[in-house]
């Protein structure tokens, strides 16, 4: 009896403590899901969000993405306390903390911000300054009060056609040293006795593009529109006035170059008020050189 005694009490010890260890591990099953639809701040839905979950405990993390309906589900997850992030791109982040229970379906929406605002650079408000807006100066950097700047839409177009236009010029004043080199450089051959006359052709030929690329150069500075209210300064003064000297220069070079080239052609020697050609060409190209170089290079 005894014996049949202590084997009851014994089996009974094993079926409570089998109990006991059987219910911890049942707490333990990875069934709990978790699942929900990501909104931006207008209430639509946001595909492709990425949703990460991370288990506080043991340091494992699930990941996943909303459908094109906004909806999300995480399943097989185990109890636990839980860090869920959710983001996607243009909107912020939205991170909380929760804690999911054995067997539990939870549902958890999320309704993303937009993110920050970057702050801005400071900028010098100094009259005549370059601006950093893609589109050109402003009337504030040219001096202008914030209330007549912010009236007159005008005049601030008026500015963008005349930044737009200076820029073509510079860059065609820069195109237009090239031949205006070459041509200086063909000059040694084409003026002396022993000159051929392909020599002559070439250099008259690059005559013409730099006068034809000039031209066009000199038109975009003139017909850029003037900002009322504005003076020139700093190196646009010394552009303006080497202008006077290689504007003319450039209208009475290849006139004397043209009266050189007939009288080399019909065998003579250069002689008259055409044998000015060679020293007005090279005024004319150091002036258009500083001209060129006051507005490109900073000092």
């Amino acid at each position: 009896m005894k014996a049949r005694a202590a084997k009851l009490v014994f089996g009974v010890g094993i079926l409570i403590l089998s109990l006991l260890i059987s219910e911890p591990l049942r707490a333990q099953v990875a069934d709990a899901t978790l699942s929900g639809t990501v909104t931006d701040p207008s209430g639509a839905v946001v595909p492709n969000a990425k949703i990460s979950v991370k288990n506080l405990d043991t340091g494992q993390s699930t990941a996943t993405q909303t459908n094109s309906e906004g909806l999300y589900s995480l399943q097989n997850l185990t109890p636990g306390e839980y860090e869920v992030s959710i983001s996607a791109d243009g909107f912020g982040t939205k991170a909380t903390k929760m804690t999911i229970t054995g067997e539990a379906t939870l549902t958890m929406d999320a309704a993303l911000a937009a993110p920050p605002a970057q702050p801005q650079a400071p900028t010098d408000n100094l009259p005549n300054a370059p601006s950093s807006s893609k589109t050109g100066p402003s009337l504030q950097d040219l001096g202008f009060p914030p209330d007549q700047a912010q009236a007159n839409a005008q005049l601030q177009a008026l500015l963008d056609k005349r930044t737009h236009m200076l820029k073509i010029h510079q860059r065609m004043g820069l195109i237009t040293t090239i031949p205006l080199i070459a041509t200086l450089a063909t000059s040694l051959n084409a003026g002396g006795k022993n000159t051929s006359t392909a020599s002559r052709d070439l250099h008259a030929a690059l005559g013409g593009v730099t006068g034809d690329l000039y031209a066009i150069t000199a038109y975009y500075a003139i017909r850029a529109p003037r900002v009322p209210g504005t003076e020139t300064r700093g190196p646009i003064r010394f552009h303006k006035a080497m202008a006077w000297i290689h504007g003319p220069g450039m209208i009475l070079t290849p006139i004397l170059g043209i009266m050189a080239f007939d009288q080399k052609e019909d065998g003579e020697k250069v002689h008259g008020i055409a044998s000015a050609h060679g020293p007005v060409a090279i005024v004319t190209a150091a002036a258009f050189g500083l001209a060129v170089m006051s507005v490109s290079l900073k000092f």
